[in-house]
């Protein structure tokens, strides 16, 4: 069995505590991989700490240049990556390639972002007793950033979160999910070729306990996190004055209004409610459909459904691969059948077999049932009317979540309105919520989350503006 070190201050390092890895999917055994303790998270914090000033005097071109020299470690081992993390998680092949590939442009983009980290000259001389006096406001790195990352996208979340932090001059500790803590591992191998001081990045596979210590320490600025919304508001409780950012569940909703282009959105929503088994943060969950459109929407999402790629994850056709464990599957399982007993209609699938959960369509779905009000986190989506654009919004509205929204309309009055009305972070129009590109400010409000993503947006979270105020002799 091979053993897999962490990564401690930029350095591989084992310790005397491993724990068994195997794939989610197939069971195949991936090695023994070294689990952090509190030491080893106490070292990976102080050597973050004295870390902190030399990251911070970094040159702009110097952070370019390590950046640059993660995207090209990158290219090289892509297929590697794709590979290892179908492994880990089970997440098709294809959309691991594509996750690569966006992870490249994420580490790109925030090379950029090294280069802008600019600032402002503010005059200071508003009234008469400071006359002459001007000011210059420069933006400089809070410190260490904490990173706690997810299953379902085990590269590029990561990369949102590091990557800023490089440009930002931060160093940072990274906390993978335990499902896939070889990606980041690796990661962490094309990190340390970048060139950046020691201390400046450890990658922790450890327990949640030990995790807990990034929310406590006051020496930790920045604490990251993209999971589960239960975890996510305790670690903002336990993080004190610390700056938070947090991106938490949803149950996004589709709104689709009569002038819509059918075929266009029943291809989109089809895949945003079912890839990766519906896996992600800003699935399709909710698709509300105007009543003068509805059946030939429904008609087409269900033929649609029937011909998606379904199965092995390792072949390249497939989409709907199995969720990240069998207990996964049986929540689902469970959702559905109590979604069924409050009087809901399944009108495609429903049906679990081990560790995979058809694609399931639903209606006539309360709004106290969880696949609706929850986050299902699986490949589940519910079909409902409406009659008139308002109600729909405030349909849209009712989820204590508000990540994302999509609308499908020709009418610049309707996006509009959407845009006013829809408590989200962002509305999508003429495509699913599931629609992201990396360098666009992402992230929620309500149960959603806090703070946003984004190589600009989360460089500035990462860093705070200083005032030079000057007085000429």
């Amino acid at each position: 069995m091979q053993t897999h070190p962490l990564w401690l201050a930029g350095r591989r390092t084992t310790t005397s505590e491993l724990f068994p890895h195997r794939g989610a999917y197939d069971g195949r055994e991936l090695g023994d991989v070294c689990r952090a303790g509190r030491g080893e998270m106490s070292g990976a914090i102080s050597a973050a700490w004295h870390a902190r000033q030399a990251l911070a005097r970094l040159s702009s071109g110097a952070r370019e240049a390590a950046l640059q020299t993660v995207v090209e470690g990158l290219k090289k081992r892509a297929d590697e990556l794709a590979e290892l993390m179908t492994a880990e998680t089970g997440k098709p092949i294809s959309l691991c390639h594509g996750e690569v590939a966006r992870s490249i442009n994420t580490f790109t983009l925030c090379a950029e972002e090294s280069k802008r980290l600019g600032g402002e000259m503010i005059p200071l001389d508003t009234v008469s007793t400071s006359e002459g006096r001007f000011g210059i406001v420069r933006r400089f790195p809070k410190g260490i950033v904490a990173a706690i990352t997810p299953f379902n996208f085990p590269l590029n979340l990561v990369a949102h979160k590091v990557g800023p932090a490089v440009a930002a001059g931060c160093p940072v500790i990274l906390k993978p999910a335990p499902q896939c803590p070889l990606t980041s591992l690796l990661l962490g191998e094309v990190m340390a070729t970048a060139g950046l001081p020691e201390g400046a990045f450890s990658v922790l596979p450890c327990d949640n306990d030990v995790a807990q210590m990034l929310a406590t320490d006051e020496r930790v600025a920045v604490l990251s996190f993209t999971g589960s919304d239960k975890v996510g508001w305790r670690l903002r409780e336990l993080a004190s004055r610390k700056t938070v950012i947090l991106e938490l569940g949803g149950n996004a909703a589709v709104i689709v209004e009569p002038d819509a282009d059918l075929e266009a959105a029943a291809q989109r929503i089809v895949t945003g409610a079912f890839a990766h088994a519906g896996q992600v943060c800003i699935k399709v969950q909710r698709v509300f459909a105007h009543e003068a459109v509805a059946a030939p929407l429904l008609k087409r999402l269900l033929e649609l459904t029937q011909t998606l790629g379904y199965g092995d994850p390792t072949h390249e056709e497939v989409i709907v691969g199995p969720l990240i464990s069998e207990e996964a599957a049986l929540r689902v399982e469970h959702w559905v059948n109590e979604a069924r007993e409050k009087g809901a209609n399944v009108l495609l699938g429903g049906e679990r077999d081990g560790q995979f959960y058809r694609p399931t369509w639903l209606s006539d779905v309360p709004e106290d049932a969880r696949v609706c009000c929850q986050e299902v986190f699986g490949p589940v989506a519910v079909f409902a009317r409406y009659q008139d654009f308002e109600s729909a919004l405030n349909a849209a509205n009712s989820s204590a979540y508000g990540l994302q929204a999509g609308v499908f309309t020709r009418s610049l009055p309707r996006a509009w309105q959407a845009f006013e009305g829809l408590e989200v972070g962002a509305v999508i129009v003429n495509d699913i919520p599931t629609w992201r590109v990396d360098h666009m400010p992402y992230g929620g409000i309500k149960a959603s989350g806090m703070g946003r993503e984004g190589p600009r947006y989360t460089v500035e979270e990462y860093t705070e503006p200083r005032l030079l105020a000057i007085k000429p002799s």
